[in-house]
C-alpha cells in the first residue's frame, strides 16, 4: 500500500523566503554575528549623519529667515524716508535763505519759527526711527558716507578735512541711506625746491 505524503494545511504559510535575510554575506556564505552587527552599525551611522544633516540645514534655514525679517522690518521705512529727504533740505534752505538778524518784520519771524519747529520735528521723528543725519564738517573725509564734490586749498587745515557740507548724508540704523556731498581740503603744494624733510635746498 503507498503511503500518502501529508499535505501541507491550506492555512499554512509555509517558510518564507525573507526568512534569514540578511544572514548571509555577499558570497552566500552565512554571515556572522559581528558582520551583521557591523551593517546594523554602519546604517545607523548613515542615518544619523542624514538627520545630522537635515536638522543643520533646518536649522540655517530658520535663521536666515528670521534675519531677513528683521531686516525687512528694520529697513521697511527707507523708500518712505528718502522721499522725505528732500522736504527737509527744503526747510532747511529757507532757513539758511533769511538769518534771523536780518528779520524784522515779527509775522516773518514767526512763519521763519514754525519752519524751524517744523524741521526740528522732521528730525526728530528720523532719530526715533532710526534715521541719523550725517554733517560732517570739521570731520576726515570718509568714501563710506560722503562724495567728494570738490577740493579746495584751505591753509592751516589738513588735506583730507570736510570744509564745506553742500548736502547733509543719511544713514538709516547701519546702513547709508544717502551720502554727505562734501568738499573736501587738499594738501597745500610744496615750496619749488622742498626737500622731503620741508628745508629749501641751497
Amino acid at each position: 500500500m503507498t503511503e500518502d505524503k501529508e499535505e501541507p494545511a491550506a492555512n499554512d504559510p509555509g517558510e518564507d523566503p525573507r526568512d534569514g535575510a540578511g544572514e548571509y554575506g555577499d558570497d552566500g556564505a552565512p554571515a556572522s554575528t559581528e558582520e551583521r552587527l557591523a551593517a546594523v552599525e554602519a546604517e545607523l551611522a548613515d542615518t544619523r549623519d542624514r538627520l545630522l544633516r537635515t536638522l543643520a540645514e533646518t536649522e540655517n534655514v530658520r535663521r536666515r529667515f528670521q534675519r531677513e525679517r528683521e531686516d525687512a522690518q528694520k529697513y521697511a521705512i527707507s523708500g518712505f524716508a528718502k522721499d522725505l529727504l528732500s522736504a527737509v533740505d527744503n526747510l532747511r534752505r529757507a532757513l539758511d535763505a533769511m538769518p534771523d538778524a536780518d528779520v524784522t518784520d515779527p509775522r516773518t519771524q514767526s512763519l521763519l519759527d514754525g519752519v524751524a519747529a517744523t524741521e526740528r520735528e522732521l528730525l526728530a521723528a528720523f532719530e526715533r526711527n532710526g534715521l541719523t543725519r550725517i554733517d560732517p564738517a570739521g570731520q576726515r573725509f570718509d568714501h563710506n558716507f560722503h562724495q567728494a564734490i570738490f577740493e579746495a586749498e584751505r591753509p592751516g587745515t589738513p588735506a583730507g578735512t570736510v570744509i564745506e557740507v553742500l548736502q547733509p548724508g543719511y544713514v538709516l540704523h547701519d546702513r547709508l541711506l544717502r551720502p554727505a556731498m562734501v568738499g573736501v581740503a587738499k594738501g597745500t603744494p610744496k615750496p619749488a625746491g622742498a626737500g622731503a624733510d620741508g628745508d629749501t635746498a641751497a
